[in-house]
């Protein structure tokens, strides 16, 4: 059996040419996000693989170190956590060393490459894998500070995958016809987790001095939030409180809008947020219409109707499509219908609400989607190993015949 290799020993890793028995799977997430920034997609799958395998999620360089290295550390979770320190002269040819180093500490035997960002290929094109997924989340490429080169390392990366997981329809539609095996995989939800908020009666200390009706929003505040719609509708409803939790990124914070009834409490843990959504009446999703967020299918929609919550939204295509079209989403393009749909949200009857929505989320907990995504995978490296093995089989052939050939009578026949 080939164990892996690094830069520094004899060379790059190059994988094993058996197939993986139970357990003896290593995969290598690549990702541009922080393991600690929002507990997110990534995590979800990845928590549950490190049930069944070995799971190693190698963060987006920081470039903050004199000398570049690796750090290190095991999450309670179970994923090995790796963010590469580099220094400001750094080369991709410095990553790819780190890259390689970590690899032959970790002793792989069969390594599967779980890809976020194509990006990552940079650093990464020369190991050999049992199998390549890239689960593409979001459309990279349209998000603001996105690499000139994003398209073309994603176009190499889906030519070299041997399974393509996409976010929601709207990126399936997206990727089906660039890729033979591309699965539709929307974001699912830890129902128990977020239908905590139904009985939860304690308020957190920011946010419990805050009037109500509060309507609450979670998740990342960057270019994708409507801005100048959530300052519209503040104004519309100078009695109504809205709250907003989470990071602010690649905007300034300068930049979202102000207003008495604006509350921006900052990020909060996963843990915690049920006890935030549990003091709620209405649940926001006030995502502008534009570029980065034409594929999204937010992880949201369904964490908050789990957590009891009405829900409206701006047309975001995932969302009209999955929840608005089953009536679990008010759905607004304009300040004035945004403002309707909390009216209305706040006065429709919940428990028909529940009962529509439990439906809909026994289909999409995290559990049974990795159960899903684990087969998927599966098959990929059976498949994988099958061509791998033909190819051998096929090389062996014609270098048997060969010597056959050169080892008989020349007859004259072509």
């Amino acid at each position: 059996m080939i164990v892996n290799q690094a830069a520094g020993t004899d060379g790059p890793y190059r994988g094993s040419r058996t197939l993986p028995l139970p357990g003896q799977l290593t995969i290598v997430s690549l990702s541009h996000l922080r393991w600690d920034f929002v507990y997110q997609r990534p995590q979800h799958l990845l928590t549950r693989a490190a049930q069944y395998h070995r799971v190693l999620y190698v963060e987006e360089p920081k470039r903050d170190a004199e000398r570049p290295f690796m750090e290190v550390r095991d999450d309670p979770s179970g994923v090995r956590i790796a963010i590469p320190h580099l220094a400001a002269s750094s080369t991709v040819d410095d990553m790819r060393t780190l890259l390689d180093e970590q690899l032959a500490e970790e002793n792989i035997e069969h390594l599967a490459l779980w890809y976020y960002t194509p990006m990552a290929l940079r650093f990464s094109s020369h190991l050999e894998a049992c199998a390549i997924v890239y689960d593409c989340m979001d459309e990279l490429s349209a998000f603001a500070g996105a690499p000139p080169e994003l398209p073309a390392a994603e176009r190499m990366l889906l030519s070299r995958a041997d399974l393509v997981l996409t976010g929601g329809h709207t990126l399936y539609a997206s990727k089906r016809h660039l890729h033979p095996n591309v699965h539709e995989v929307p974001s699912g939800v830890d129902v128990e987790h977020f239908a905590a908020a139904r009985q939860i009666h304690v308020e957190p200390p920011d946010q419990a001095p805050i009037p109500r009706p509060r309507i609450g929003f979670f998740g990342v505040l960057d270019e994708r939030m409507d801005r100048d719609l959530l300052a519209s509708i503040a104004a519309l409803a100078p009695g109504w409180h809205f709250v907003l939790i989470g990071p602010v990124t690649k905007i300034q914070p300068s930049d979202l809008p102000s207003a008495p009834n604006l509350h921006y409490l900052g990020p909060k843990s996963y843990q915690d947020l049920p006890r935030y959504i549990a003091g709620w009446d209405v649940a926001m999703m006030p995502f502008a219409m534009n570029a980065a967020t034409r594929c999204i299918s937010p992880t949201k929609t369904p964490e908050y109707l789990a957590a009891g919550k009405p829900v409206v939204s701006t047309p975001i295509a995932d969302v009209v499509r999955t929840y608005g079209a089953a009536g679990l989403a008010h759905i607004a393009e304009t300040a004035e219908q945004f403002i309707q749909g909390i009216r209305d949200a706040l006065t429709e009857p919940a428990a028909r609400r529940l009962e529509r929505a439990e439906e809909l989320l026994l289909s999409q907990s995290w559990d049974g989607i990795w159960l899903r995504v684990s087969e998927r995978l599966r098959a990929a490296i059976i498949e994988k190993h099958r061509v791998r093995q033909a190819g051998v089989n096929a090389a062996t052939s014609s270098s048997s015949i060969a010597k056959e050939l050169a080892s008989s009578p020349a007859s004259g026949a072509l």
